[in-house]
This record gives structure tokens, C-alpha cells and sequence, in this order.
């Protein structure tokens, strides 16, 4: 049977407007931004998308790369030019979804609470019946979606937190299970 490993790449974009009249007093338009690798905080500031799609690319290969490491150079080979696929996928779809968000970032916004919100409540329900099946008792998952922006703000930070603890734990295991597997 076949080894599956899976890894996690999460990126946080923003996306700064500049509204100016240029020299000729017409109205001229600028992005510019920052984007965070997550797993290891680094960053990049960015006026153009290409910039941007770099270093998400930049970080993916290392990630893709060190999946295959250990892997034969035909594995190796292979598993890069479907990660290549990929990213093309990526960059013919990326530019429409950045410029609907310009043209109309009131519903891209919607968009984004709607899913978030589907998310969180299918986040919510899952925790619930975990919960309910280790201590037999029903979390009302209405309570912790109606809270307040602060509580949820803290909720979503312990999760965060309690999310970073579980990945160290996870590497912490693996390490150990490779060092017995060694022996």
C-alpha cells in the first residue's frame, strides 16, 4: 500500500487601495499588498500579482519538493509536473475571482461570509458530535454561533492556538515514531 502524506500551505492575503489623480488630474488606481505563509510567518509585500503568485508558488514547491525528497527521481518528476498542472489551473482562475472582487467587492464580501459561515457552522456541528460522543453530552452549537464579535473573536483565537498545539503535537509524534521505527 502506498504512503499518503498530507500537508497544509495557508496563505493570508491583503490587498491595499490607492485612489489618485495622476499628473494629468486623471484618477489612476494602485494595489498593492502583503501575503503571509502561515506555517512559517514569512512575508512578502507586493504592487503586482505576479509578485504574489511567486512566493505562493515559491512556498508550494518547497512544501511539494520536500514531500518527494526521499522519493526516486521518476516519482519526483512526476509528482512536480502534476503539482505544475496545478498551478496553471490556478493562475488562468485566480485573476477573474481577484477581478470580480474589484468590480463588485460588496458581493465577493458575501460570498466570503457565506462560506465562512457554512464552514463554521459545519466546523460547530462536527465539534458538537465529537463532543457529544466522548462525554454523552449535546453541545448546543447555536449558543458559541450566536455570541457575541468578541467572543467569537476569542473562540476563533483558542482554536487557532489549540490548532498550532495539535500540529506540533503531530510532529512531535511523528518524530518519536520514526526514531522508534529506526531502532
Amino acid at each position: 500500500m502506498s504512503e499518503k502524506k498530507e500537508e497544509t500551505a495557508s496563505f493570508v492575503l491583503r490587498l491595499n487601495q490607492k485612489i489618485f489623480e495622476n499628473d494629468n488630474g486623471n484618477p489612476e488606481i494602485q494595489w498593492r499588498g502583503n501575503i503571509r505563509h502561515v506555517q512559517t510567518g514569512e512575508e512578502s509585500r507586493f504592487s503586482n500579482f505576479e509578485s504574489a503568485k511567486e512566493f505562493v508558488q515559491n512556498k508550494l514547491s518547497e512544501l511539494t519538493l520536500k514531500a518527494v525528497e526521499n522519493k526516486s527521481e521518476e516519482i519526483q518528476k512526476g509528482v512536480i509536473a502534476k503539482s505544475f498542472d496545478f498551478w496553471k489551473k490556478v493562475a488562468a482562475v485566480t485573476p477573474k475571482i481577484v477581478m470580480d472582487s474589484i468590480k463588485d467587492p460588496k458581493k465577493q464580501v458575501a460570498n466570503l461570509q457565506d462560506q465562512l459561515q457554512e464552514q463554521i457552522t459545519n466546523f460547530g456541528e462536527s465539534i458538537s458530535h465529537k463532543i457529544e460522543d466522548k462525554i454523552g453530552q449535546k453541545l448546543d452549537i447555536d449558543d458559541i454561533l450566536s455570541s457575541s464579535k468578541s467572543d467569537t473573536k476569542k473562540i476563533l483565537s483558542l482554536l487557532n492556538d489549540m490548532a498550532e498545539k495539535i500540529e506540533l503535537l503531530n510532529e512531535k509524534v511523528e518524530t518519536l515514531s520514526k526514531k522508534k521505527n529506526a531502532k
